[in-house]
């Protein structure tokens, strides 16, 4: 049977990273796993629990856009962390942020359209896009840049911007005056914004900045999978203009019918569970304490320090030029998983890893121990 050329798009390199780790523990050993953007712990108490006392319900179809609960629970969450007042009207909650990208790319673009989006950047940006007929144009960032965009990359005949603050791989966070740039930037020249602000909450220092302080006319993505540690609940959000809303409406209807029911009665929950997830967010600044002090000493000192998420993308152009290979000889070696950088940016990746701190803090100290032992050895 035939296959079409945008299905043809590139593997997620971290998956395979992951399966290889789980082939490794089949074998009986212990792996190490900073390969993976993904909370080791669970979702809060309060929307398990809130979930258990909802399964004698019938857990049916909800309206498309969301329960409206929720709705009004991530716009007062809005008021809370950046002091935006938001109609819950322009709320739509999504089968994870994937569903929210897809929606999104769906309703501002046309086949053959360009977008324009940073580099190194999460890889999937790339391959919804390709899968949808859409050009991504990688921007190149600079390491002095803290890998983020500025203005004057943006490419002219960009149909949209895809930013993302803080950034994965990165970690780093813009500031307000340097979003405020990109965005005026973009929307003079007509060029659609989408903020990515799914490590919002779990920063270091300032908080990270929403593209709705700065304007209405943006289209906002986020997830309940990182701050609230709820990765395989799949329940995602976006804030979109009013303009746009029955368009995103209509294309939620048809393309998810509606996201998750059990999801979104433990996530209206999660909400509610601030201190749990403050707590976990006191390990990962922990976690970042260990990787900055212990990265270096096993010879990976070329990093920027990350601002908020949980991971630290380092550049490892002395050891390897090939990332891939150098992070298959680290798992079979150190028993340590890691991401090699060619799922970030194809150009220049092979010469860059990116280490996840989302586990618990005695794993880290350990695989950190175990990355100097390899790396002393080597």
């Amino acid at each position: 049977m035939r296959q079409s050329q945008r299905g043809q798009v590139d593997p997620f390199i971290v998956m395979d990273v992951m399966e290889a780790a789980r082939a490794a523990e089949a074998a009986g050993r212990r792996v190490i796993h900073m390969e993976v953007g993904q909370p080791s712990t669970p979702a809060p108490e309060g929307a398990r629990r809130a979930l258990a006392a909802a399964l004698d319900q019938p857990l049916g179809y909800t309206v498309a856009l969301g329960i409206p609960e929720l709705r009004q629970g991530i716009a007062d969450l809005y008021q809370r962390w950046y002091g935006v007042t938001l109609d819950p009207a322009r709320v739509v909650v999504t089968p994870g942020s994937s569903g929210a990208f897809i929606l999104a790319f769906s309703a501002l673009f046309d086949a053959g359209d360009k977008v324009a989006l940073g580099a190194p950047g999460y890889p999937s940006y790339r391959q919804i896009m390709r899968a949808m007929s859409l050009d991504p144009v990688a921007i190149p960032t600079r390491l002095e840049d803290r890998f983020q965009p500025r203005p004057q990359d943006i490419p002219a005949d960009a149909a949209g911007l895809m930013l993302a603050s803080p950034g994965n791989p990165s970690g780093t966070m813009l500031s307000l005056d340097a979003l405020r740039g990109l965005i005026q930037h973009a929307q003079a020249q007509g060029t659609a914004v989408i903020s990515d602000e799914i490590y919002h909450g779990l920063s270091y220092g300032e908080r990270a900045h929403s593209a709705l302080e700065i304007s209405d006319d943006v289209f906002i993505i986020n997830s309940f999978s990182k701050y609230f540690s709820m990765t395989g609940w799949r329940v995602g959000w976006m804030v979109v203009p009013q303009s746009h809303l029955r368009t995103v409406e209509r294309l939620a209807q048809n393309l998810f019918i509606c996201p998750p029911h059990a999801s979104q009665v433990a996530a209206l929950a999660a909400l509610d569970c601030h201190d749990e997830a403050q707590a976990n967010l006191a390990t990962y600044a922990e976690n970042r304490r260990l990787m900055l002090d212990g990265l270096p000493k096993a010879g990976f000192d070329r990093i920027a320090p990350p601002d908020g998420a949980f991971y630290i993308y380092a550049d490892v152009s002395a050891h390897t030029d090939d990332s891939v290979a150098f992070a298959a000889e680290i798992l079979d070696r150190a028993g340590v998983a890691v991401t090699p950088g060619v799922d970030f940016d194809a150009d220049r990746g092979r010469r860059m890893l990116r280490f996840s701190y989302a586990r618990s803090t005695p794993e880290i100290a350990e695989g950190l121990a175990r990355l100097q032992t390899f790396m002393a050895a080597r």
